[in-house]
């Protein structure tokens, strides 16, 4: 059947991210991403497709089943390992997670998105250990610090939403780390400061540094000094007492 009709009622915006919550015939919620020639039809949980490769819940899930089997039965390193065409076709299905998370990321779902960034990491670590060719595993990995970026997005958004700006300073802070120490392990720390995920995060943080609410603990403090400056030591001495009393709650 001819989609124009579909494709004419939701116009594509390149502008921007095109992502809707529908209500399917089966009764449940999916998403809806509008692309350049098409629509992608999305499951909220389980692989995005809907599908069941094998009977479990993805490839992955099927792949990692068969490692520890193999594990079981004699040295799990030695006996089981993926070769190129399975690596494809992970790669392929980490790019269905890809398409929900950023959806998720648009709809305001984060802890969705953390939970499919933290699957298609994984999937890497998954690949990078039982990948017969290390070419397959280095087409994985050099996404790792997109993914972990995309992962310290969704949650920072959260805890921005929760005001608990120490918290989100804290998640950024862990994933500039854990994207540095990506970099220096594959012996290329020089890449560090070319990365854009750890700009983007350094100047987000500084932009929630500036723009977060002060707390009643800084206010008082401000007010103290300006009080000692103008040699207002009645209302320091009361200022004083009031952050004793802060300090003891």
């Amino acid at each position: 059947m001819d989609i124009q009709p579909f494709l004419d009622a939701w116009s594509y915006e390149s502008d921007k991210l095109c992502v809707r919550e529908i209500k399917g015939v089966d009764g449940r919620k999916k998403i809806q991403l509008r692309i350049e020639m098409g629509i992608l039809q999305m499951e909220i949980t389980g692989r995005p497709d809907g599908q069941r490769p094998h009977g479990h819940e993805s490839l992955l899930h099927y792949h990692r089943a068969q490692a520890e089997s193999a594990r079981r039965q004699q040295d799990g390193r030695k006996a089981f390992s993926i070769d190129p065409e399975t690596c494809i076709a992970l790669q392929m299905e980490a790019l269905q997670y890809y398409h929900r998370r950023i959806s998720f990321l648009e709809l305001g779902e984060y802890g969705r998105a953390q939970q499919d960034a933290r699957r298609n990491l994984k999937l890497f670590d998954f690949v990078k250990q039982y990948a017969a060719n290390e070419e397959d595993s280095l087409a994985m990995e050099q996404h790792r610090p997109f993914v972990i970026g995309h992962r310290v997005r969704a949650a920072v958004l959260q805890k921005l939403e929760e005001e608990d700006y120490d918290r989100a300073l804290k998640e950024i802070a862990e994933g500039i780390s854990e994207i540095q120490a990506f970099f220096k392990d594959f012996d290329r720390p020089d890449l560090v400061d070319e990365s854009e995920e750890i700009a983007f995060l350094k100047e987000w943080a500084e932009e929630i540094r500036k723009d977060r609410p002060r707390s009643l603990l800084q206010e008082l403090k401000e007010q103290l000094k300006e009080a000692i400056t103008r040699e207002d030591f009645e209302h320091a001495a009361e200022l004083r007492d009031r952050l004793r009393a802060l300090s003891e709650n």
